[in-house]
């Protein structure tokens, strides 16, 4: 027992070494804020343990350097004189305030029975102060940004209206120009089925490559609209062309194949030189019966086949210019396999009985084969939307 308490008090002011020397190096670093907030974790447990009292003046130390840090940085931007630093200069009070609240709940923390005085601020009229002054300025910039003709100019008054947003909700009108951003900004991309096959393309499959919202793709600078809104300046022509819908002609192909196969069929005694050979207790040997057992088996494959093929073009309507175009192409399958049999069918192998319990089937209609190539077709839309989205974006 005494060994396990040795080796267990062992273990812990090791622990301590390597919590206190980590600490150490990261204050050595600069990494003032990441050693109060590992100091934080330690003492939030047991604070008034003997082995706390190294992480407790390393949090006085550490804390001590990150205020005389960001106290020189403020001066030093207030000095500037430039309202774009005022957004800079109310981050460094957050920062200061934060770093204040979050050392609080631990107090009081002693050493040797002295308490650690951490000289804690009140902030509060620099907050206010330069919370508004950087909502002013961060307001003005964005206003003179949303008048801009670039998308990507526009996006940043967004930006900045949302800062406004996360320090100062709901100022003046910025929730209200925010969505003028948005709407500004946003690149709008009009999708064009045009089919030149001579085939009917189904309904349910024209829907569905058109459900954009399937495709996971609109994301919030970008948006897909098969049905143009009115009023609405489109960015982009995404044009989606039906060159060929092929369909094969319903095919039957049949087989047939002959089995033989030697079976086991009861048993029989064993005989040799004309006499049942027995066991040591005089009873007759018996092995097994062979049997050849023969069978016809029929297979018959119901086989359809279709194609579409097409492209996608990529139109900028801002200069009415192709951007880029894609192949499409895609095939969907029909078949279907059956058989019967004459004879006996243990002749057959295992892998051949299970189609003996089919029968024919219908073949699917020329509209069925057609929205079945297009699920493959949708995939591919989706890997083509996907990889050039990005590219279109902002352009």
């Amino acid at each position: 027992m005494k060994k396990i308490l040795l080796t267990s008090l062992l273990f812990v002011f090791l622990l301590s070494c390597s919590t206190r020397r980590q600490m150490e190096k990261t204050i050595s670093y600069g990494n003032y804020d990441r050693a109060i907030n590992d100091a934080i974790g330690k003492l939030s447990i047991n604070k008034d343990r003997k082995g706390k009292a190294d992480i407790i003046m390393l949090l006085e130390e550490a804390y001590y350097k990150a205020v005389d840090r960001d106290l020189n940085d403020i001066n030093l931007l207030k000095k500037d004189n430039n309202p774009e630093n005022y957004l800079r200069i109310f981050n460094g009070y957050v920062s200061l305030d934060n770093r204040q609240e979050a050392i609080k709940p631990l107090l009081p923390l002693q050493i040797k029975g002295r308490n650690i005085n951490f000289n804690f601020n009140d902030y509060s009229d620099e907050l206010i102060h330069y919370k508004n002054g950087a909502s002013l300025q961060l307001y003005k910039n964005a206003q003179a940004l949303l008048n801009s003709t670039n998308k990507l100019d526009i996006r940043t008054a967004y930006n900045q209206l949302q800062e406004i947003e996360n320090i100062n909700p709901n100022y003046r009108d910025t929730r209200t120009l925010m969505a003028v951003a948005h709407q500004k900004g946003t690149d709008f991309v009009l999708v064009d089925m045009i089919n030149d096959s001579g085939k009917i393309i189904p309904t349910r499959l024209e829907n569905d490559l058109l459900n954009f919202s399937s495709y996971g793709i609109n994301s919030f600078w970008l948006q897909f609209h098969s049905i143009a809104e009115e009023n609405l300046n489109y960015d982009f022509n995404m044009k989606v062309n039906f060159r060929g819908i092929n369909i094969s002609p319903e095919q039957i192909k049949e087989r047939q194949i002959i089995k033989e196969k030697q079976i086991v069929d009861g048993k029989k005694d064993l005989v040799e030189n004309g006499k049942v050979v027995k066991d040591s207790l005089g009873n007759a040997i018996q092995v097994d019966k062979m049997k050849t057992v023969r069978c016809a088996y029929y297979e018959f494959t119901q086989f359809k086949a279709s194609q579409i093929t097409g492209n996608v073009e990529y139109i900028d309507l801002r200069n009415n210019q192709l951007i880029d175009a894609f192949p499409l192409s895609s095939e969907f399958i029909f078949e279907h396999i059956y058989a019967t049999y004459r004879g006996d069918r243990r002749a057959l192998e295992s892998d051949l009985i299970p189609f003996l319990e089919r029968r024919s089937v219908p073949f699917p209609t020329e509209e069925q084969m057609i929205y079945d190539t297009g699920e493959d077709l949708k995939m591919q839309l989706k890997q083509i939307i996907n990889s050039y989205s990005t590219s279109i974006a902002g352009m």
